[in-house]
């Protein structure tokens, strides 16, 4: 591979993980191309680029940051990573998903926020978290609850009132 095409696949690694919110190291070890390919489908649909990388331009891309150590026994055998750029919890969410129908894919490590997770924080953690929009509507419903019940409790006199207005009615018409 010549310098200059190393150097821009490297430029390239390194500004996906400078824009990236998350990131999934995967062994797709084993895995035939149909499945692969259905794996890189999920990924899209879901908004999560997906790409198998060399290690070495991997860890010349990552060199300068304070956590590339810890990817150190990551970064062997075959590579594929997944980031996710809007959504953090979305290529994690795609990969246990698939690796449920697919023992061969294997998590390798994860990273979010400069922190590195292992295979089981990444199945535990970043892929239980909630998701922006799930997130939006929970707080979305934190807001609403109030003012329901203030709502409700509002209502309620209105409707004893009226539940007595009509007792009284029934009453006279009896007599």
């Amino acid at each position: 591979m010549l310098r200059s095409t190393k150097s821009e696949q490297v430029d390239s690694l390194r500004d996906r993980f400078a824009r990236m919110s998350s990131a999934v190291f995967l062994d797709f070890k084993g895995m035939n191309v149909e499945e692969v390919s259905k794996l890189r489908g999920v990924f899209r649909a879901k908004g999560v680029e997906y790409r198998v990388v060399k290690n070495t331009l991997v860890r010349q891309a990552l060199a300068d940051q304070a956590w590339a150590p810890a990817l150190e026994d990551v970064l062997k055998g075959m590579t594929g990573v997944a980031w996710s750029y809007d959504d953090p919890s979305a290529a994690a969410k795609v990969v246990r998903d698939f690796a449920r129908e697919n023992e061969k894919l294997k998590i390798k490590a994860g990273l979010i926020e400069g922190q590195v997770l292992d295979a089981r924080g990444v199945q535990d953690q970043l892929a239980n978290m909630l998701s922006k929009d799930e997130a939006r509507a929970r707080l979305l419903a934190l807001f609403i609850t109030p003012a329901q019940q203030l709502l409700a409790l509002l209502q309620t006199p209105a409707q004893n009132v009226l539940g007595v207005l009509e007792a009284q009615q029934r009453e006279l018409e009896k007599s």
